[in-house]
């Protein structure tokens, strides 16, 4: 009787104990694994990284997750797929040190313009890294200067840059010890006045038989700054060899010829003869040049020497940077130019502008950005010239507070996040919606990332990678970069 006994209690266990492990089971389905249609485990779901700015957040971080909620079908709003297909590597995002942006940062008190600094130059700020400075100077500056002014000196005995010393180099210094990556070219608004046509570094046309002296005074310009610690890694021959600015600003016009025959007949030899490794760009002026850039890369001799084309986005279209790349596949894009209006009401809240602007210049193969003034003040001063730019950043002339622009935030939705070496990656849209806008890119670590811009109403769009989905909603107004 008792063995029977026993038996009876150790089987109602037994089934007590089945029971509860199969509720227990069911009870916590999120520990069982994600099965796909061939009954194969599925990776863990991706977390995407969310930074957004819109009018009610800026640089809001958040997280969403892909496969976080049953799978949208398709059509019910855009889709935005990234593909494989890996395009032009980037050089980096930066802006530019004029003289007048320079003059600004010298005015702050130190330890405002050192957090100042690492906000806009250090890893865990912007990270600018791909910035210009002035060879002489631009309309942004205190004053009109070359590095030899005066009487015709074709053996630039006069050649010096201590105009520089005073807070133009001490500033790069300043940036390159907070980021010493900092890829930095050159770019003049003139030569020296006595080497053109009118004798003055406003308005005025390049001379044939200045091209030699012109080309030593670059020379001595990349190799002064060398001395001082700062390597110039490009050269634009002219910023905006098209116009001479009615005679308002430093400028100069370069005929075609002329400056097709000064880098195969003069610089890029005279660089190569004294071992310098200081690439040489051309053009530096609108979209609405191609023709003239596809004419002066098809003369022989210009290849040994054009490593890299320079455009503007005041005239044109982007696209004509891609009609140029694809015959030039090898010769590097770069947009170097570029600035808000602090005259303008949405100074301060244009990001929707200005991130649709990048979208579309690295969706054409440019390798680089850089913007125009880093600093002004409130006023769009120092300035010599006729228009009434801001900087990136605003500093108060007199209490040297900074306020922000609204290109500030959309640079840092790229410069933050797309790291020097990345690729872009080929994206699709179907359901096109003309207030959205996007560009991915691949970086060196193999992270991905996708900055959208929706300039209209609010709304939603599906994002499709590898085969996983998940739904943003975009707020109206906004720029949003997403990392995974």
């Amino acid at each position: 009787m008792i063995p029977k006994l026993l038996m009876a209690l150790a089987l109602a266990g037994l089934i007590f104990f089945l029971v509860g492990r199969k509720q227990k089971v069911q009870a916590a389905p999120e520990n069982r694994p994600r099965l796909t249609n061939g009954g194969k485990v599925k990776a863990t779901p991706k977390t995407l990284a969310v930074v957004r700015t819109s009018p009610d957040a800026r640089l809001a971080e958040s997280e969403l997750t892909f496969l976080d909620a049953p799978r949208q079908k398709h059509g019910e709003v855009p889709t935005i797929t990234v593909l494989t297909e890996t395009k032009q590597s980037i050089v980096g995002f930066g802006g530019a040190f004029t003289d007048a942006a320079c003059f600004m940062f010298n005015e702050m008190p130190k330890d405002k313009r050192e957090a100042l600094f690492q906000e806009l130059f250090g890893h865990g700020g912007l990270n600018l890294n791909f910035c210009r400075t002035c060879i002489g100077a631009s309309d942004y500056a205190t004053h009109v200067y070359s590095y030899d002014e005066g009487e015709p000196d074709p053996e630039l005995k006069r050649f010096s840059i201590e105009h520089d010393r005073k807070y133009i180099l001490p500033t790069i210094r300043e940036a390159l010890a907070v980021n010493p990556d900092i890829f930095l070219y050159g770019s003049a608004w003139s030569p020296p006045g006595w080497m053109k046509s009118n004798g003055s570094m406003l308005g005025g046309a390049m001379r044939r038989h200045s091209l030699e002296p012109y080309s030593r005074y670059l020379l001595k310009f990349v190799q002064a700054y060398g001395e001082e610690g700062v390597k110039i890694k490009a050269v634009t021959v002219q910023n905006e060899v098209d116009t001479d600015q009615d005679g308002n600003m430093p400028a100069c016009i370069w005929a075609q010829e002329l400056e097709v025959d000064f880098v195969r007949g003069f610089l890029g030899p005279l660089f190569q003869k004294e071992g310098i490794d200081t690439k040489i760009w051309i053009i530096d002026h609108n979209y609405n040049l191609w023709g003239r850039a596809l004419g002066s890369l098809d003369t022989p001799g210009m290849l040994k020497y054009t490593d890299g084309i320079a455009w503007h986005g005041y005239v044109g279209d982007a696209s004509k940077v891609s009609t140029v790349h694809d015959s030039y596949p090898d010769v590097s894009m770069f947009w170097t130019e570029g600035g808000p209006d602090y005259t303008n009401a949405d100074y301060g809240t244009d990001w929707c502008k200005w991130s649709r602007t990048f979208s579309n210049i690295l969706s054409n193969w440019c390798r680089g950005i850089t913007v125009w003034n880093l600093a002004l003040n409130e006023v769009g001063k120092p300035n010599i010239g006729p228009f009434p730019c801001g900087g990136l950043v605003t500093i108060n002339s007199q209490t040297k507070e900074v306020s922000l622009s609204g290109q500030y935030f959309a640079l840092a939705h790229y410069s933050k996040y797309v790291k020097p070496g990345a690729r872009v990656l080929s994206t699709s849209q179907s359901g096109q919606e003309s207030s959205l806008s996007r560009v991915a890119f691949l970086n060196p670590d193999g992270g991905k990332v996708l900055v959208v811009t929706n300039s209209g109403a609010a709304t939603a769009v599906d994002l499709v990678e590898s085969g996983n989905q998940v739904r943003l909603d975009l707020p109206a107004d906004s720029v949003t970069t997403l990392r995974w």
